[in-house]
């Protein structure tokens, strides 16, 4: 397995920034997803978080979305479910979402993916 490295790019859709590292076990997801084909973009994501606890005992995943469209949304509910099966199965798993502080529809978001998945998600607002 290897790290995944995505540029965010704005083009007639729009992908968010990726980042997820092996080594310590980082990852961040940040920008604005918009895709055309999400499952294409998503299912590497999916299966890299799976797979994750062949090499670490410890998952620190960051979302800094600002925005997402609903086909993105059902694939961040499918990774967050991910990250709950980890922590179920004994991984340390730290979930933060940075937003911007005036989204409440953002805010309201994320505390529905925290009641679907019973994952706890530390919420930071930015300005």
């Amino acid at each position: 397995m290897e790290d995944i490295h995505i540029q965010a790019s704005k083009n007639v859709f729009i992908q968010p920034q990726v980042d997820f590292c092996l080594a310590d076990g980082t990852c961040l997801i940040k920008g604005e997803s918009f895709l055309e084909e999400t499952a294409k973009f998503y299912t590497p994501l999916v299966a890299w978080v799976r797979n994750y606890p062949k090499y670490g005992s410890k998952i620190d995943f960051t979302f800094s979305l600002t925005y997402f469209n609903t086909s993105t949304s059902k694939w961040i509910l499918l990774l967050l479910a991910e990250l709950k099966k980890l922590e179920n199965n004994g991984l340390e798993v730290n979930a933060t979402w940075y937003y911007h502080e005036d989204d409440l529809d953002m805010r309201d978001d994320i505390a529905d993916y925290m009641a679907d998945t019973g994952l706890n998600i530390n919420l930071v607002p930015f300005k």
